[in-house]
Formats: C-alpha cells, sequence, structure tokens
C-alpha cells in the first residue's frame, strides 16, 4: 500500500478537512475548560454563600439585661436607697430631705414641678428620666455623667462625688425595680453594651452569675491581673450569655429574603438576629468545640500541619531516591520492570486501601514504635498507634508513586549532554548524578512534590481508617499526639443536624482552600525560581 501526497483541489479539501477538525477540538477544549471553571466558579459561590448570612441567636441572658441588670441591682442594693412604687410618694419624700437625690418621670416631675429642682447633666438632658432633687437643696446644679455614676451607687457622701458639696450623706429615691425610668437611667448613664464596659464590672457580672468554685478555676488559669478586657468578656459571654444559634440563613437570602427572615426571627422567642461571618480570626484561632458559637479549627489546622510534614520528610527523599535509582542506575533487568510497573499501578490505587494497608502496618504491626511507647513518650490515649506519625507515614505510602513518577519525568528531562560533559571530565556518576542533573531537575521535582502534598493535604478516607479524631479538644503536641485535621473537621462537621456547623463548614473549606492554594503558589514560586532554560 503506497501513500502520495495530495496536489491540487484534493490539497484544498485535505487542509479544509484539517482546519475544519482542528476548529472542532479547539471548541470541544475550550467548552471543557469553561465548564471546569464555570463549576469551580459554582462551587466558590457556593461555599462563600454558606459561610455567612444572619443568625437568629438565642441567649440564656440577653447582654443588654445583663448589663442593665447588674447596674439596676447596684441601684437598688445602694446605702440609703428606698424604692417607691408610687411616683407621687416618691416625689413628696424627696421633697422633704435637702440631701436626697431621685429619679423620675418627666410627668411625674412636671406633676411636683413646685416642690422639686430637676439637676442639669451636663451634655444634654437624660430621655425618658430627670435627675430631681429637693427645692431645698442650693449646691447640686449640674452633674455629670461620670459623677451620676457614683451618686447612685456607692458615694457615701455628697462631698465623696465632688469636692465642694456638703459632708453629708447622700439619700436616693428611686422607682421600683422594673420602672421605665430607672431603666432608661441605667441604658443611658452606664450603657447596655457588655462590650463598653470596663472589666471591673464585667469581673463583677460574672462573680454575680458563677459559683465560687468556677470563679476559683477561672482565676487558677489565669490571674484576675493578667486577664485583659476581651478575654474576660469572651469567659462572660460562653458562661453567662450562652448564646445558642436557632437558626441561620444564606448570604443570598440575608441579601434578597430580608423581610421574611426578619418575620420569621420575630417569631422566635427570645432570639436575636445578627449579622454573622463565620470565618473570622476567632474561628481560625480557636479551638475545635461543641458548641457551634465557639468552635474553631486551630486544632484541625496545627494537626494537619503536623501529618503534612511527616508525610513529606518521609516521601519525598524515598521518592527521589527510587527515581533517582530507576533512571539513573536501572538496567532495564525484569526486576526494574516490575518494579516500574507497580509504582504506575500503585499510583491509581484507592486512598481507602492506602488507608487499610496504615491501619495494619503502622498501627497494628508498628504501634508500639508509633505512639512512642518504643520511647518511653507515650501516652495512654495514643498506645494503639492511632497517632500522627502513622497517619503520615500513611498518607506518605499514597503519594510516594506520584512523586517517583513526577521526579523520573524532571530527571529524564535533564539533556542528554549533561551527563555526557560530566563523564568526559572525569567526574563519576555519582558526582555527575549530584552536582549536574539533581539541580537542573530541581524545578520539576519540588513542582510535582508540592502538588502531591497538596492532594495529601486533602485526603479524607485514608486517615478515618488510620483513626483521626472526629471530636478532639486539645492541640497536638508532637508526632505522637492524637489528631484530627481540615478534611475531617469538615466531615464531622457536614454530619452535624445543627445548622450553623453546616456553616462552619464552609468556613472550613475556604480555610482549606487558603492552605491548599498557599502551597500550589510555593510550588509556582520555587518552580519559577530555579527554573533552568537550556
Amino acid at each position: 500500500m503506497t501513500s502520495y501526497f495530495p496536489e491540487g483541489d484534493e490539497l484544498q479539501k485535505f487542509v479544509k478537512r484539517r482546519r475544519q477538525k482542528g476548529l472542532i477540538w479547539r471548541s470541544l477544549f475550550l467548552l471543557a475548560t469553561t465548564l471546569g471553571v464555570i463549576v469551580l466558579m459554582v462551587l466558590l459561590v457556593t461555599i462563600i454563600n454558606d459561610s455567612m448570612g444572619y443568625a437568629a441567636v438565642a441567649y440564656k441572658i440577653a447582654p443588654d439585661e445583663l448589663v442593665v441588670g447588674f447596674y439596676r441591682g447596684m441601684m437598688l442594693d445602694a446605702p440609703r436607697a428606698q424604692t417607691y412604687t408610687d411616683l407621687d410618694d416618691l416625689a413628696r419624700a424627696l421633697a422633704g430631705n435637702p440631701n436626697a437625690v431621685g429619679l423620675l418621670d418627666p410627668a411625674a416631675f412636671q406633676a411636683h414641678a413646685d416642690i422639686l429642682r430637676q439637676v442639669q447633666v451636663a451634655g444634654g438632658d437624660l430621655s425618658g428620666v430627670v435627675v430631681a432633687v429637693s427645692k431645698d437643696n442650693d449646691w447640686v446644679q449640674n452633674v455629670t455623667i461620670l459623677e451620676l455614676t457614683p451618686l447612685f451607687t456607692v458615694a457615701e457622701t455628697w462631698s465623696d462625688v465632688r469636692p465642694g458639696w456638703p459632708d453629708a450623706p447622700v439619700h436616693r429615691a428611686l422607682p421600683e425595680a422594673g420602672s421605665p425610668a430607672l431603666d432608661a437611667f441605667v441604658t443611658q448613664v452606664y450603657g447596655d453594651d457588655p462590650a463598653e464596659q470596663p472589666i471591673e464590672a464585667l469581673l463583677a457580672m460574672l462573680a454575680q452569675h458563677r459559683s465560687a468554685g468556677a470563679l476559683r478555676q477561672f482565676v487558677a488559669e489565669k490571674p484576675l491581673a493578667l486577664r485583659t478586657q476581651e478575654e474576660v468578656l469572651a469567659i462572660l459571654e460562653e458562661q453567662v450569655l450562652e448564646p445558642t444559634v436557632v437558626e441561620t440563613w444564606s448570604l443570598y437570602e440575608s441579601l434578597f429574603d430580608r423581610a421574611a427572615i426578619k418575620e420569621a426571627a420575630a417569631g422566635m422567642p427570645d432570639a436575636h438576629l445578627e449579622f454573622r461571618r463565620w470565618i473570622t480570626w476567632d474561628f481560625i484561632t480557636s479551638p475545635q468545640s461543641s458548641q457551634p458559637e465557639y468552635a474553631g479549627v486551630r486544632t484541625a489546622i496545627l494537626g494537619s500541619l503536623w501529618v503534612v510534614f511527616i508525610t513529606l520528610i518521609f516521601a519525598v527523599p524515598v521518592g527521589i531516591g527510587a527515581a533517582i535509582y530507576l533512571e539513573e542506575y536501572g538496567s532495564g533487568s525484569w526486576l526494574d520492570q516490575l518494579i516500574e510497573t507497580n509504582i504506575n499501578n500503585l499510583a491509581g490505587v484507592p486512598s481507602i486501601i492506602y488507608g487499610m494497608l496504615g491501619l495494619a502496618v503502622f498501627v497494628r504491626a508498628l504501634g508500639p514504635l508509633t505512639s512512642g511507647a518504643i520511647f518511653g513518650v507515650g501516652d495512654p490515649t495514643t498506645s494503639n498507634g492511632r497517632t500522627i506519625l502513622s497517619a503520615g507515614l500513611t498518607l506518605g505510602l499514597l503519594i510516594l508513586p506520584i512523586i517517583i513518577i513526577n521526579a523520573r519525568e524532571a530527571i529524564r528531562a535533564v539533556p542528554q549532554a549533561f551527563r555526557e560533559a560530566s563523564l568526559g571530565l572525569g567526574a563519576t556518576k555519582w558526582q555527575t548524578i549530584w552536582h549536574h542533573v539533581l539541580p537542573n531537575a530541581i524545578p520539576g521535582i519540588l513542582t510535582g512534590s508540592i502538588l502531591a502534598i497538596s492532594r495529601a493535604f486533602g485526603e479524607t478516607a485514608p486517615l478515618i481508617v488510620v483513626g483521626a479524631s472526629t471530636a478532639i479538644f486539645l492541640d497536638p503536641s508532637g508526632p505522637f499526639s492524637k489528631f484530627t485535621t481540615l478534611p475531617i473537621q469538615i466531615y464531622q462537621w457536614t454530619a452535624r443536624p445543627q445548622a450553623a456547623f453546616q456553616n462552619l463548614a464552609a468556613a472550613a473549606i475556604i480555610v482549606l482552600l487558603a492552605l491548599l492554594l498557599a502551597l500550589n503558589a510555593f510550588a509556582i514560586y520555587l518552580r519559577n525560581r530555579y527554573a533552568v532554560r537550556y
């Protein structure tokens, strides 16, 4: 059978058909790329959509009620404080005692303006409440907000509030607990946001609502003098306010269905609607918790980094060594061909199989080694070998074929002329490999290795088999510690029935993607940094 080159019209038809086929394949490739980008964008948008939005939060004690109740109690328990159910009785008692100061609503004050005098508050009058004294009181013309605080709580005498005032005891005439005037005064003078309160007030609120034993433990963990306002506020929120996420909504729903969300939240008893970003700095730096309001991924991040570190120091040297042997020292014998065939086959083995191998070898057979018992540093909770070391070695086996194949390709890409020139100048084979082949193959080796590590970073199935913990609250301290990883944490949260854990899983996915992106960016940097152009 002979072949010939077409000519004339037949050549034009041939070229036209080739161009049409090329255009079809180009369109198919462009379509595949476009579909891939669309799918990735949909995935990313879905994750972001679930990682923020409105949340209906119910508190055991509402934050504003905690603050108002605390200062209300201080006022009612202050020295010489007298409460009155009838505001007329309060006004008459106030008018008959020049050393008394009291609170009235505007209507009650106007009804007794002939026997009382209003005290001006520097910076503007209070709304819904009047600070009043007897007309026989001729020294209190005005007060500041800062002076109102001791005046109605801890001051024993008038001179304690402002030097120059009489050294006479302060009498306080207050409406009964729960009256609008009293609550309006507390809200405007002291505020109702725990975050705006001084640390002394926060500590007093904590002492008021916690048992003596809990407070002793709180002090034992860290002395009060070393506590910051943020730390005390966080403990107050967790142990006193006890917020519970009742229901959550996605970002899309929060933006376009806000009215329905507010209506739904209004029907939830004691629920407070707030917009939440589930991925925050506290989320990254906090350990795992059984409460979604306080759960974080610090433990999972540290576990992932530990596992990947063990994987890296095991798989990369072994993989590069195997690639060097097969490419530079292999003779093409039946043994070399058998090894090469097995490596190619192992690259396609499901990851769960490697998990079973790791369970049999590293957890059970080598348990004394992987648990640290043989070194005398083991922990009773990890004596079964289900440790970071077992997980890292298992993932090392998983990515070893990938590293070997990529390293072989990188070594094979080094021009043969480099080897011949080195050997011709008298270098040994190992000197040639070490000084010429490996340096020129480093970009490809590093890129392949880090991409393999990126795959190990996202693995879940082998770690479940090896024994990763789905609920662990302590950070790993070494290779013999119990562990969890970000993929395991995401899996555990998605299996929880509470809606808030689904939002946490979306936030954890963003953290995982960010770490993987950082690893890939590092791989690209190394490839460009050490790239050699021939």
